[in-house]
């Protein structure tokens, strides 16, 4: 069976703070660090701390719904897409949460190769093909049974190492006497633009409901707020982007991947090394595991190809490798604009749903033999994406080009909401759940 594909039963489910220090995996994150320069860089301390502030209230309130609609369901993103948009939508949905999650695998192996080529020199592909090589193993096997070890082991390290670089920059630099203070450019207010930016990585709200399911429902009151909920993302984005834009400015280096990198070896030389390698090593746990999990959803869906997890781990490494000899900051933003475009859309319809039946206790169908190869709903997210994605490269520099992502989100729900009226999802009655996992996939 294919471990990605199955509802999670009750006696599967990960205690709270395994959960906990699984998922926070994701805070330690050098990618939130450079989109928080960037986003200072284009609008302006103020302008973005605003829209930061504003991120943190949409993704807690969001991912509050969606994790607990995970929780008390045990679905992954396959399976709600399968009854949402149909046999072939579900299989669109799990390459394109593949293809993100290895994109963001591929990033941030990279600041951990390119900071051991700057401390140690050396070929940087070699670092590459070392990097891939360490991550392999460490995301083999099932997640409840060591991500939450390794990551509370690593998860101090990295905290350590926030406050050390901010102490270290003030003592040899000083502190900044002006963070980036600039005019917003562009059509659209600056605190705006700052949270359009971190609309682009909308995929935590998918990265949240594979997590979330193996939450227990009786834990949900911590893992709703704490877990995959505001606190989490005021630490993400508001403490990793506060640090970075601190460091930026007081050390002079420019707001970008390796400017980061610099800017941590520069101010504590090795345990600056050691920091990147650890806050990219928990990342890159979550990464590899969704990356895999879902390649090995999508085989299974388009290729009937039933392989064991770890096959698709070593996949996962193979195609970051590759990814990673070519000029990745030059393609990764436009990849990940357009995936946006659509995990945007993904995570309105998923929301659409979730509050139309929320006086339901009925299951959403997931056997394959009672849904369709497509749906209305998977029509109406396909038509939001396309449009999303047209704003996005023919009108670029207008104001309809800056606010594709909100426009993608309202045709989504609307869209959504009118295809789930004509012809609702198919659902079955809890009892029958329990044999999910022997029947859905026949």
């Amino acid at each position: 069976m294919s471990y990605s594909s199955y509802v999670v039963r009750d006696t599967e489910r990960v205690p709270r703070w395994s959960l906990t220090m699984a998922w926070w995996a994701l805070f330690s994150a050098m990618f939130w660090i450079y989109v928080a320069v960037a986003s200072a860089g284009a609008v302006g301390l103020v302008n973005t701390l605003i829209g930061m502030a504003l991120t943190v209230a949409t993704y807690g309130a969001v991912n509050l719904v969606l994790s607990r609609y995970a929780a008390r369901t045990g679905l992954s993103v396959e399976l709600l897409s399968r009854s949402l948009f149909g046999i072939v939508g579900s299989a669109l949905a799990t390459l394109i949460f593949a293809a993100t999650a290895i994109y963001y695998a591929v990033f941030e192996g990279s600041i951990i190769a390119v900071g051991f080529q700057k401390f140690f020199g050396g070929e940087l592909n070699l670092w590459y093909a070392a990097v891939v090589l360490y991550a392999i193993p460490l995301a083999v096997g099932p997640v409840q049974r060591w991500l939450d070890r390794l990551n509370g082991i690593l998860l101090p390290i990295y905290l350590i190492g926030l406050v050390a670089v901010v102490i270290a920059a003030t003592t040899q630099f000083g502190a900044p006497t002006s963070v980036f203070e600039v005019a917003a450019a562009g059509p659209l207010p600056g605190w705006l633009t700052s949270y359009l930016i971190y609309m682009g990585v909308w995929i935590m709200m998918m990265y949240t409901f594979d997590y979330a399911r193996l939450g227990r429902q009786k834990d949900q009151r911590f893992l709703g707020p704490v877990t995959f909920g505001w606190v989490f993302y005021f630490f993400t984005f508001m403490v990793n982007g506060a640090v970075g834009i601190y460091i930026i400015a007081a050390t002079g280096h420019e707001g970008s991947e390796t400017g980061v990198v610099d800017a941590f070896l520069g101010t504590m030389g090795f345990f600056g090394l050691l920091v990147i390698f650890v806050s990219q090593t928990r990342i890159n746990t979550a990464n590899y595991y969704l990356a895999s999990t879902n390649l090995d959803a999508f085989a299974t869906r388009v290729f009937n190809l039933a392989l064991p997890r770890w096959v698709w781990v070593i996949v996962t490494g193979a195609i970051t490798y590759l990814l990673m000899l070519t000029n990745v900051v030059s393609w990764l933003l436009k990849a990940l604009a357009w995936q946006g475009v659509f995990v945007t859309g993904w995570v309105a319809i998923a929301l659409v749903y979730i509050a139309m039946t929320r006086r339901s206790d009925r299951m959403p169908e997931v056997r394959r033999s009672k849904l369709p190869a497509f749906t209305w709903g998977a029509a109406a997210w396909v038509f939001a994406a396309a449009v999303g994605i047209v704003l996005t490269e023919v009108a670029g520099g207008t104001v309809l080009a800056a606010l594709a992502p909100l426009i993608t989100v309202v045709l989504a729900a609307v869209g959504g909401w009118a295809a789930f009226r004509a012809t609702p999802p198919r659902t079955i009655d809890p009892a029958e759940s329990l044999e999910l996992d022997e029947q859905h996939m026949r």
